[in-house]
């Protein structure tokens, strides 16, 4: 690896590199000449002999992959380049084969959007303190000077590898289906790379698979690639009450993340999700320890405790949570935003695998869907609530100093702000990449999470220092005797 280099007092690439990724417009804010000088120093910094690279179905993906590798080559690395793939069928090549890998997505952005998903060997992430901050100083720096350094007197070789079959098949020694009663479901990819991946997993399986946008089209002409906007997944809940099917699933643009709907079309949490994942994985390694991010639902933890299971708190982000699941050597983590994290999995996220111990669940049970889900629908909650402010701290501060002394409160600060009471529990945090702050809200009726939100939301809109009324303000008193 090479020595810090000083930061250029010129070029800003502060709007394009986010705290896991890189993500901007294309060519506005980078192009193919960007993307060379990422690939050389992604080299740099990690020092790589080999680089995995992917890519989605997006316009720009192909020519920014190969700058990239040119890049790279250029400074004496090989490239072995995957061409279209998910992203969890990256981080497949970059673990199985222990090699450095770049993804070329925007995941579930505006098609005009492109971004790169960078890890080291093993799918090991690269976020701003692990490498990130470093590979950015470089671009800026080269970007000031006109171009990258010059190229090492042998550059590296540039070989094609599809590792799609290969993919499909070790999922598959993971989760076992073949005994499953038959099952039909419907699968909405969005136009996404799961139109890609999904009929070779599921090929040969006990299923009736009826495909939704399985056209790859970086455009997205019927909807946006992102399930968790309940918009997004309206035909696919259509479609499953028309089709009688079992199960509904969604992916977004680059199929890491996997959204499921119910036999009625009704959408399953992301946190009941990971509660059924996380039995299974339990049952399977009992006492185990199981992540779940400040964010999902208290079901989680109890039903991880209630299974004997060892329920661990994180921060929201890929990188925290696989940099906890290393370091607690759990065996599953699931975040509120679909994202699932497994250890026979290099730790990686896989909405893939995700929805293949659904499938498996299912197919091991006579009910349906919703009765296999019943259990984990313990509290009522507000989904995610986001405002656009001018001074998100200063927010937050008042926020806590209307709630900081309030009897039978507790106030923890892991990941933004979060404010538990004896049934409930609401955490305020801010974008990592916008002005907003966005607020989740759970508790044990759907009265008390109206209190909460408006509440909350009276302080961080309305710009005030002082909590609502007394008459408007939530009781934080524990209401069981």
């Amino acid at each position: 690896m090479t020595a810090p280099v000083d930061r250029s007092p010129h070029t800003d690439l502060s709007a394009l590199v986010k705290a896991y990724d890189v993500r901007g417009v294309v060519p506005d804010q980078w192009d193919e000449g960007t993307a060379e000088l990422f690939g050389a120093a992604f080299v740099q910094v990690t020092g790589a002999l080999t680089v995995v690279t992917g890519h989605d179905m997006r316009a720009s993906s192909p020519g920014l992959a190969r700058a990239f590798a040119r890049g790279a080559t250029a400074q004496g690395a090989d490239v072995l380049a995957t061409g279209l793939c998910s992203t969890d069928q990256l981080y497949y090549a970059s673990g199985t084969l222990d090699l450095p890998g770049a993804m070329f997505t925007a995941s579930h952005n505006p098609a005009r959007y492109n971004g790169i998903k960078m890890c080291r060997a093993g799918a090991v992430p690269v976020g701003q303190d692990s490498g990130l901050r470093d590979i950015r100083t470089l671009v800026e720096q080269w970007t000031d000077a006109g171009g990258p350094p010059p190229a090492v007197p042998r550059p590296g070789a540039l070989t094609h590898r599809d590792t799609l079959d290969d993919y499909a098949a070790h999922l598959r020694t993971l989760v076992d289906l073949t005994g499953i009663r038959p099952l039909k479901v419907v699968v909405d990819a969005g136009n996404g790379m799961a139109g890609h991946t999904v009929p070779t997993v599921l090929a040969g399986l006990p299923l009736d698979v009826v495909p939704l946008y399985f056209e790859l089209d970086g455009g997205f002409p019927h909807h946006e690639a992102n399930p968790l906007d309940p918009a997004n997944i309206v035909d696919l809940r259509r479609r499953v009450r028309a089709e009688g099917a079992d199960l509904g699933l969604a992916f977004d643009g680059d199929a890491d993340r996997c959204f499921v709907v119910d036999e009625r079309g009704e959408p399953v949490s992301p946190s009941a999700i990971t509660a059924l994942v996380a039995l299974r994985e339990l049952d399977r390694r009992p006492g185990a320890t199981v992540l779940h991010n400040l964010i999902t639902s208290r079901t989680v933890p109890e039903v991880i405790r209630e299974a004997g299971g060892t329920a661990v708190r994180t921060r929201v982000g890929h990188s925290f949570i696989k940099a906890e699941m290393a370091r607690t050597r759990a065996v599953f983590g699931g975040e509120h935003s679909a994202h699932y994290y497994f250890a026979d999995f290099w730790n990686a996220d896989t909405g893939m695998l995700a929805a293949l111990h659904v499938l498996a669940e299912l197919g091991a049970h006579d009910g349906p869907l919703s009765s296999l889900t019943q259990h984990f629908d313990r509290y009522a909650a507000s989904g995610e609530i986001n405002s656009a402010v001018d001074d998100p701290p200063a927010r937050i501060l008042a926020v806590r100093a209307a709630w900081q002394d309030r009897p039978g409160v507790t106030v923890d600060e892991l990941d933004g702000l979060t404010v538990t009471g004896p049934d409930w529990w609401f955490n305020l945090r801010p974008s990592n990449t916008e002005p907003l702050l966005r607020l989740n809200v759970e508790a044990r009726t759907p009265e008390t999470v109206r209190a909460l939100r408006d509440e909350v939301l009276f302080l961080v809109r309305a710009g005030g220092s002082v909590a609502m009324p007394p008459a408007s303000r939530v009781s934080t008193a524990d209401p069981t005797p």
